[in-house]
């Protein structure tokens, strides 16, 4: 009896007659490989949306979103290899679709024009790209903006000597490890996040380092070691969080007085 190499799907083999006719079909040795041919999704375009359905879709505006993707495109940039390679924009609208929505990646995917495994990476280098920048924008108020942050809390809510807004949320997820610690009073696993803003709405202050069940508005401040990558890294890091600590005890000494 000849001996062939066949390659194909599982459906096939599950019909024994068509098996046999491959069998006959084809030369001693040849190989059948199945082709799938690329399919190129046309991606998203901003241009053609409208101001009202951008915002409800990636909760910013179009202005916004050519701001950031201008600041964060070198970033992006360096990933992009192949001529076909998501651009930049499409990348950033990927994401904040993502955040947005709370979705899954494949329906993100789908939505933006290109696959799972590549939205996976572009998500993976924007919020990279975010985080690198977070600091230029998320900044504690200084002791001599003090003044100005009572006024403006004061014109919005006729409440003497306020700083900030603070509130907490759970963020639901599936822990990395140790999922006892990330089940909170409700009893779903979630990460405790809190936040500060000035009257202006913007974001002053994001606290995101613990737990569901430690930390927050309910359960207090609680010291936890975090893993680093480098020593270089944790320097850095514990430098910039003690010029924060720093500056916030020193407006809070002020605010005292």
């Amino acid at each position: 009896m000849r001996r062939i190499k066949l390659c194909f799907r599982t459906s096939v083999l599950a019909d024994p007659l068509l098996a046999v006719l491959i069998h006959r079909a084809l030369p001693l040795g040849q190989v059948r490989r199945w082709r799938h041919p690329l399919v190129y999704r046309p991606l998203v375009d901003l241009s053609t949306m409208e101001e009202r359905h951008v915002i409800v879709t990636y909760r910013l505006a179009c202005a916004t979103i050519h701001e950031l993707c201008a600041q964060l495109e070198p970033d992006l940039m360096s990933a992009i290899r192949h001529p076909t390679g998501i651009p930049p924009l499409v990348q950033v609208l990927s994401v904040l679709h993502f955040l947005a929505s709370g979705s899954f990646q494949t329906t993100v995917a789908i939505a933006s024009g290109m696959s799972q495994p590549m939205f996976s990476n572009a998500l993976s280098r924007v919020l990279s790209a975010l985080l690198k920048h977070m600091r230029s924008y998320i900044v504690f108020p200084q002791v001599e903006d003090l003044p100005t942050v009572k006024g403006d809390f004061y014109v919005l809510g006729h409440i003497l000597n306020i700083i900030g807004a603070i509130d907490g949320t759970h963020v639901a997820l599936i822990p990395p490890a140790g999922a006892n610690s990330y089940r909170n009073r409700k009893s779903y696993l979630s990460m405790n996040v809190q936040m500060v803003c000035l009257a202006d709405q913007y974001i002053s202050h994001v606290n995101a380092k613990f737990p569901g069940s430690e930390g927050g508005l309910e359960g207090g401040v609680v010291a936890a070691v975090e893993p680093v990558d480098s020593e270089e890294e944790e320097a850095e890091e514990e430098e910039a969080e003690e010029e924060d600590i720093d500056n916030r005890n020193t407006v809070i000494q002020q605010y005292f007085q």
